[in-house]
């Protein structure tokens, strides 16, 4: 009886949890005026109109193109600095070395609004404003500090006496990291390049304020959809499911080296 009314619960957080993502897929084969006229729990008339404009609209699907850049170039960059960085916290104490990791903390939970005005002047003096480089760029000021204290706690795990043995055998720092050290925290990377991608996937603020037309990402584009007559829910809708999908596929990919990421206690 008890099993029942787990499995009972169990199944009703999940309806309310895929709930919204189904009402968004509903709306997606819909028309607007269908949407407007008539609550139906799935089309009554199926169309594809809604992703037929967004894959053949310069605007929609170059959003796309320019969400997939910049974000893909900030995970490069932030796993490029925050590796040898946390392998440096990991192995090595220095004079306040407990208080620079901290400070790289505190980059991390500072609203993004404080760092708006700062960014945009700096960007618009080197002339980066609607460029990729810099929405990538200025992501890294969150994306760094938290790479760099997941992939400490990757690090801290693997035995020094590995890197002491790979400098007798001759090896040089360069390549005992590429080839033998990265290899065993494959995991970390994986959980740490999800987390850095989800966050500069979904962020709005910068991505929105450093852009104005040639990098424009599709979470900006979304709010365009607002005219004279309202907005175009199913065009919306559809959007919204195709922003979805990047988000779903990562995690798909990387959902073993996650699940090892959370067991490890440092997610």
């Amino acid at each position: 009886m008890r099993f029942q009314k787990r499995t009972i619960a169990l199944v009703i957080y999940f309806i309310l949890l895929l709930l919204p993502i189904y009402w968004m897929l509903n709306m997606s084969f819909r028309s607007n005026a269908e949407i407007m006229r008539v609550f139906s729990f799935y089309p009554l008339d199926w169309t594809l109109d809604n992703y037929l404009k967004i894959f053949t609209d310069k605007s929609w699907y170059s959003g796309y193109l320019n969400s997939l850049y910049y974000v893909g170039m900030n995970v490069v960059i932030s796993l490029a600095t925050a590796l040898p960085a946390a392998y440096a916290f990991s192995r090595y104490s220095f004079l306040g070395d407990k208080h620079l990791f901290f400070w790289l903390l505190t980059n991390r939970m500072a609203p993004t609004a404080v760092f708006l005005l700062p960014f945009f002047q700096l960007y618009s003096t080197f002339g980066l404003i609607d460029t990729h480089f810099a929405v990538a760029l200025s992501h890294c000021l969150f994306n760094v500090p938290l790479a760099v204290w997941i992939l400490e706690g990757f690090m801290s795990g693997i035995p020094r006496e590995i890197d002491e043995m790979a400098y007798i055998d001759g090896y040089s720092f360069p390549r005992f990291f590429l080839t033998i050290f990265t290899p065993l925290i494959r995991t970390g990377i994986g959980v740490t390049a999800f987390f850095c991608f989800m966050f500069s996937w979904v962020e709005l603020l910068l991505a929105r304020t450093l852009t104005t037309t040639a990098a424009k990402p599709i979470a900006a584009i979304m709010t365009r959809t607002v005219s004279a007559s309202g907005l175009d829910w199913g065009l919306l809708a559809a959007a919204g499911i195709l922003t979805i999908v990047p988000g779903a596929l990562v995690i798909y990919f990387v959902r073993n080296h996650l699940a090892k990421g959370f067991a490890l206690g440092r997610v």
